[in-house]
């Protein structure tokens, strides 16, 4: 098996090399950036498998494909996590998160070495990707709201925020002096636009703010009840088919 690790962190590279080795896989070719990566492949045999970071020194990697067609296998390594799953959820690559599992990685050499494209043709389309990952270095995410109050505009900073929730056909704001304001647009609408990393959609209900965690309760049917801050709410229920990915997002 050749294998290059496409990677600009040199801790990153040197901690997947080792994890490979004590696998039986050795690195054959460690690249930094997009430029070195393009004439490595415009002058090589490609690899049979590439490990694949997304943000490279001088760009994504991506940009790479738009110059050379390669022909390997590509497991991406990636800390974005919330921004990129249903990007990787493609039968040609698998992902892996980091900091990179042993476990993990064993799993994916696992499929790789059970999964063999046709003439070493991976069908993706790395356009598509992109569209999908939106590049997380650049994406913005709203950094407050603005709510009616009368005749005036208030604007309420995300970390004013303890959750968004819906009720009889409206969506709402919920603020750290328990006060509610109704919103124009769909918890769909409103979850696009929100840090990830600080906000959870708990339910259809509800999008509640990491930092405004109270309490976490076992409840009925495998289900979890949140007790928020600064909410008078007893309602608040992580839904079982999300319990799950909570539990993963909380970490």
């Amino acid at each position: 098996m050749k294998v290059v690790v496409i990677e600009d962190e040199a801790a990153s590279a040197r901690r997947l090399g080792r994890m490979l080795h004590k696998l039986g896989v050795a690195v054959d070719q460690l690249l930094h950036s997009v430029k070195e990566s393009v004439e490595w492949f415009s002058n090589n045999q490609h690899p049979d498998l590439i490990f694949l970071d997304i943000q490279l020194s001088d760009g994504l990697s991506f940009e790479i494909f738009e110059t050379v067609q390669i022909h390997s296998v590509i497991i991406i390594t990636t800390a974005y996590d919330e921004y990129a799953l249903k990007a990787f959820k493609l039968n040609s690559i698998d992902y892996l998160l980091k900091p990179i599992d042993e476990e993990e990685l064993e799993k994916a050499i696992v499929k790789y070495r059970h999964f063999k494209p046709v003439n070493g043709q991976v069908s993706l389309n790395f356009e598509e990707v992109k569209k999908l990952l939106v590049n997380p270095l650049d994406r913005g995410y709203k950094k407050r709201f603005s709510v009616s109050v009368g005749q005036r505009i208030k604007l309420i900073a995300m970390d004013e925020i303890v959750c968004f929730f819906s009720r009889d056909k409206g969506t709402y704001l919920h603020t750290l002096e328990n006060r509610s304001y109704l919103l124009d647009s769909s918890m769909d609408a409103i979850y696009e636009d929100l840090q990830p990393d600080l906000f959870f959609r708990i339910s259809r209900s509800y999008i509640i703010n990491i930092n405004q965690i109270g309490e976490i309760l076992n409840y009925t049917n495998n289900r979890l009840r949140l007790k928020m801050n600064h909410l008078e709410d007893n309602q608040v229920i992580v839904s079982r088919q999300r319990v799950k990915d909570f539990k993963d997002w909380l970490g």
